[in-house]
């Protein structure tokens, strides 16, 4: 998560009067019924740390964290005690640790806090959400909120659930606050700058968005240690569900602004393609941890020595006659100096 400051912001100033809250106290005994109060659920990606590396107006400093236990949870302190700990403004997160099987289970009973933030396995990050909601608490999760058929199904009565509640059901969809493609959003709606958005065809698109990232990489100045499952296309999603989801929503959010699409009826998938990433063994090692290949990537192994990771993808299709194409790709590891790239393209017809 790139832009904390900016993303939650947004959030409080659009939405703190609807959350809901279990009557936190502040330290002295006093009822705090404004105060954002988050709760961590099981985290197992780095995004849920990037919440807090920074201090923000509202939010309080205490944070309920519920999980199994383990290394992703162990990481997961580490970076946010890396953030309390650091020299430049430093943050003072307190962190109050449940560990345990029913960890899920105590936190919709105890409801300690009102924002419920989620960045993990994605195989179970759906059924979170719904609990979440379920038991009135707002959720803040990443991307993305469901990676199959039968749990998109379910993130829709998530959605109407928070309507009917008055809750806040939002994705941290952070390249939203990115300078750049702010700049590119305010600048595709000015007619008298950039023209009318053309429509495109399937071979030369109105709208090209491509991205690079890199399987090693530095995370707040320290090599990230990815889980596991995150290679595994049934727990994390496959190639388009992770980064792709960035790039069909900035394609969106910049192209058809404050309008509500109906997947139904707006958007026609013209053609997609996956195609995998090779990693050998022991890049996979330096990237996890592990010294070898769970079982459960079984099927992804080439060889016993290459995995096949689901990393690239890329999507054509139309939005209101629109044509799109978004690319999300994967690499092992970025060239000196450099680091995750974004290309982004809006052709326009002309000036009217």
């Amino acid at each position: 998560m790139k832009y904390p400051v900016l993303l939650f912001s947004a959030i409080i100033s659009m939405s703190l009067p609807s959350f809901k809250t279990a009557n936190p106290t502040l330290k002295d005994g006093r009822a705090d019924t404004d105060a954002v109060r988050l709760i961590t659920l099981d985290p197992g990606h780095f995004h849920a740390a990037l919440v807090q590396k920074e201090m923000y107006p509202g939010i309080a400093p205490e944070v309920y964290v519920y999980a199994p236990g383990g290394a992703e949870l162990n990481a997961h302190l580490a970076l946010v005690n890396q953030y309390n700990s650091r020299t430049d403004n430093p943050t003072k997160w307190d962190e109050k640790v449940y560990t345990g099987k029913d960890y899920l289970e105590k936190m919709l009973s105890e409801k300690k806090g009102n924002v419920v933030v989620l960045a993990g396995n994605n195989r179970q990050k759906t059924e979170y959400i719904m609990k979440a909601i379920g038991a009135g608490l707002n959720v803040l999760g990443d991307k993305p909120m469901a990676i199959d058929f039968k749990n998109f199904g379910v993130l829709q009565q998530a959605f109407a659930e928070a309507s009917r509640k008055k809750l806040l059901l939002y994705d941290i969809m952070t390249e939203r606050s990115e300078i750049t493609n702010i700049l590119q959003r305010e600048f595709a709606q000015m007619p008298e700058v950039f023209g009318q958005l053309k429509k495109g065809t399937e071979s030369d698109p109105a709208v090209v968005i491509e991205s690079v990232h890199f399987f090693y990489k530095y995370v707040s100045g320290k090599v990230l240690t990815r889980p596991s499952w995150f290679f595994d296309p049934n727990q994390q999603g496959d190639a388009i569900a992770d980064v792709g989801t960035h790039l069909i929503d900035l394609a969106q959010w910049e192209c058809f602004p404050d309008q509500a699409l109906d997947y139904q009826k707006d958007i026609r998938i013209n053609n997609s393609k996956i195609w995998p990433q090779p990693l050998t063994l022991s890049q996979f090692k330096l990237i996890t941890g592990e010294a070898t290949f769970p079982g459960f990537l079984k099927s992804y192994i080439k060889g016993d020595t290459i995995l096949n990771a689901h990393g690239n993808g890329e999507i054509n299709y139309t939005v209101k006659d629109v044509h799109i194409k978004t690319t999300a790709r994967w690499e092992y590891q970025a060239p000196e100096g450099s680091g995750d790239t974004h290309y982004s393209l809006l052709r326009n017809k002309g000036k009217p």
